[in-house]
């Protein structure tokens, strides 16, 4: 009985004319993108002290909890600095505005009439834009001239299981699914291609290619904050202050006991 498999040989010029020429297109693309992305953000807006130091207030509770569990600062200056905190969310010191007046409470603006909040939203359109179009084209453009093409035989074996996702536009059973298609070349060059930007571009760069497959906003998110979320710090400093006395009971020192456990490691005892 004669062996079922079947033997290819693929022309030179598949190689020199599309294998190539698809991966080439698609590098350049990416790092492209990257640089249109670029311009199209927008630059940072100035921000005031008190609006800055609202932000970063949180940050150092946030700090200094991290660290309680297993902690390099004395007991005495932990307590210290945890109660002064605490007291400060308390008061409401670190509020930009200062400390709420009465119950009252300011509601938070519509995105839809903020006019930063509006530009946010357009920033993170064209950034999706950018991102999703030129990915479209390529694909089409693959579909339309290079349908039905195979275009190079993996070097190392694989299981059944990969023949569709290496073979999509090939409808062959008895072909060794080694081999790749040009519409799965693509969907290869989509996500291996990302270690290559974060070489050539660093790793924020904007030509990932997994980022297009998130939500319209998310490629927006990431790159700056949406004015449009308010956040409500009177209320975030009240919860930090409950995790700051949780974080009080789990506290212990680094060097508690230092000189009795560096005995003990060399061999002496008190």
């Amino acid at each position: 009985m004669a062996s079922s498999a079947v033997s290819l040989y693929l022309d030179p010029q598949i190689r020199d004319w599309v294998l190539f020429p698809i991966t080439l297109v698609m590098i350049l693309v990416g790092i492209l993108r990257h640089y249109v992305v670029l311009l199209l953000q927008n630059p940072p807006k100035k921000q005031s002290k008190e609006t800055i130091r609202e932000q970063r207030a949180l940050v150092r509770s946030q700090i200094l909890r991290a660290t309680s569990a297993f902690s390099p600062i004395a007991p005495t200056y932990y307590k210290s600095i945890s109660q002064s905190l605490s007291q400060a969310y308390g008061d409401g010191s670190f509020l930009k505005d200062g400390p709420p007046k009465g119950e009252d409470k300011p509601a938070p603006p519509n995105p839809l009439t903020d006019p930063n909040a509006m530009d946010g939203m357009m920033a993170g359109m064209k950034t999706q834009m950018v991102m999703m179009v030129p990915q479209m084209v390529i694909m089409g453009w693959i579909n339309f001239f290079f349908q039905g093409f195979v275009l190079i035989k993996l070097p190392f074996p694989l299981t059944l299981g990969f023949k569709s996702m290496l073979q999509r536009g090939i409808e062959t059973h008895d072909m060794d699914v080694r081999w790749v298609s040009s519409l799965s070349w693509y969907f290869l060059n989509f996500f291996g291609l990302n270690g290559l930007y974060r070489v050539i571009l660093g790793n924020d760069n904007a030509a990932d290619g997994s980022r297009d497959m998130s939500t319209p906003f998310a490629a927006a998110a990431a790159a700056q904050p949406q004015p449009g979320q308010v956040q409500d710090y009177n209320k975030l400093y009240k919860a930090e202050q409950d995790n700051l006395e949780f974080s009080e009971g789990l506290y212990s020192w680094v060097a508690a006991d230092v000189e009795t456990r560096i005995l003990k490691k060399y061999g002496r005892t008190i």
